[in-house]
């Protein structure tokens, strides 16, 4: 009988080969301290155990080869359409592959370049800053400030509509909305998201007045009742101001501060504010879902968004985004963005994402009604989180607070550094590999 057939005893592993999974630069260190390596070896090998790809739109035909040509000599490489070899295109987006140490001995490189290099390490430099940054900070509202990065955080839903996708969250009157949302913050919730207008797909819109009549008396009601910041889902500016003159901090607007009225009001007021990636309009969002590169598109669009705002006044330390999920996106679609939603730290604010109870869940086997889909949903909000998503919207606090505690628990294991000073310093911004 040949070897390793049924029958046989099988052979005694003798190398144990596996693969490690290691997703911050902490463990990589932690990894090779675990060899007995020698303590140099620590800080000059960890910088060498993750790779980063970072994708560039429009470089120019001059650009690519000299960009693919520096990237080889510091050991990484480049990839990029291949009209560039013939010249048959005049710019091409490209994926560079390196460390971060090499990145780090690219960038001066390119610096030196003509054809605008020099730029393209500026953004290659600003978005792996971006993405790789961990800690906390404060995101300053109108009138209390929010900590993020410290742990994944958790906003809860309260919705004065009566026609929400989801019936289990409406609150019909003004002492049950605020039932719930003292409620909410009692499970866990770190922000009260109170909205007055349905934005389902093919909701009707309704005036600013009818919002305000809905949201006012709740938002006057929880004033000094709440330690929480408070957040207004509203996508009219006239509500945005009302709702922070009576106690919100933070604006939420599913329509991206594409609105000049609103990004004044959140200039004005000091807000924070969340600008959401929705195309169209939500009664019609759901007639357009074709894109060409959907994460490439939101991402875009959320850059203009937020360089829109700063440049109108607003502090970028009061920006967080929001790819929409479910806004005018099929299933696959919505996702895809879940799946990847860690690629939108590279705009350098905090992550948003919502995912709660919606119907691209249900579409992929997580329950036929919006009632049947609290696991789903929970599954989307620890996906989310893992992938470094900073704030969880849902409609279900108590259960998504107790499963992102779980989260937060495998980061503090993955982020614990490792025990010689080399390796502490392999975890440094910049340091050499």
């Amino acid at each position: 009988m040949a070897e390793g057939s049924v029958g046989t005893a099988p052979r005694r592993p003798r190398f144990d080969a596996r693969v490690l999974e290691t997703g911050s630069l902490a463990e990589v260190a932690r990894a090779v301290e675990a060899t007995a390596s020698d303590p140099e070896g620590v800080g000059i090998m960890a910088r060498k155990g993750r790779t980063y790809l970072v994708r560039l739109e429009h470089v120019s035909l001059k650009a690519s080869p000299l960009l693919k040509q520096e990237l080889l000599s510091v050991g990484g490489d480049a990839s990029h359409a291949r009209g560039i070899a013939d010249h048959s295109l005049s710019e091409s987006p490209a994926l560079l592959i390196a460390t971060w140490g090499q990145y780090q001995r690219l960038l001066p490189k390119l610096r030196r370049q003509p054809f605008r290099l020099a730029e393209v390490a500026d953004a290659i430099d600003r978005a792996l800053r971006a993405y790789t940054r961990t800690g906390p900070r404060t995101v300053p509202g109108a009138h209390r400030a929010l900590t993020l990065g410290d742990r994944p955080r958790v906003m809860g839903v309260v919705n004065v509509t009566p026609d929400s996708f989801f019936e289990g969250s409406r609150v019909p009157t003004t002492e049950e909305a605020v039932r719930r949302a003292v409620a909410l913050a009692a499970e866990g919730a770190d922000v009260i998201d109170v909205g007055g207008e349905s934005t389902r797909p093919g909701a009707r819109p309704v005036t600013p007045d009818a919002e305000w009549s809905r949201v006012g008396p709740v938002l006057d009601a929880l004033c000094g009742r709440l330690e929480v910041p408070i957040s207004i889902d509203t996508r009219h500016a006239e509500v945005a101001s009302r709702a922070v003159d009576a106690g919100a901090d933070l604006i939420n607007d599913v329509e991206g501060l594409r609105a000049e009225a609103m990004r004044r009001v959140v200039a004005g007021t000091g807000a924070a504010a969340i600008a959401m990636h929705l195309r169209g309009e939500p009664a019609t969002m759901q007639q357009d879902l074709v894109y060409a590169d959907l994460r490439g598109e939101v991402y875009h669009a959320l850059a203009e968004a937020t360089a829109r705002a700063v440049a109108d006044g607003v502090a970028p330390e009061r920006l967080l985004v929001d790819p929409g999920i479910g806004f005018g996106k099929s299933a696959e679609q919505s996702l895809e963005l879940l799946v990847h939603a860690g690629e939108f730290r590279s705009l350098g604010y905090p992550v948003v994402v919502g995912a709660s109870r919606k119907s691209f869940l249900g579409a992929l086997g997580g329950g036929e009604t919006p009632a049947d889909r609290l696991a789903a949903g929970i599954a989307a909000a620890v996906l989310a989180a893992e992938r470094g998503v900073e704030l969880v919207r849902t409609h279900d606090v108590a259960e998504t607070v107790r499963a992102l505690r779980l989260v937060a628990a495998g980061r503090r294991l993955a982020d614990r550094p490792p025990a010689t000073p080399q390796g502490v310093e392999a975890l440094r911004p910049g340091a050499p590999e």
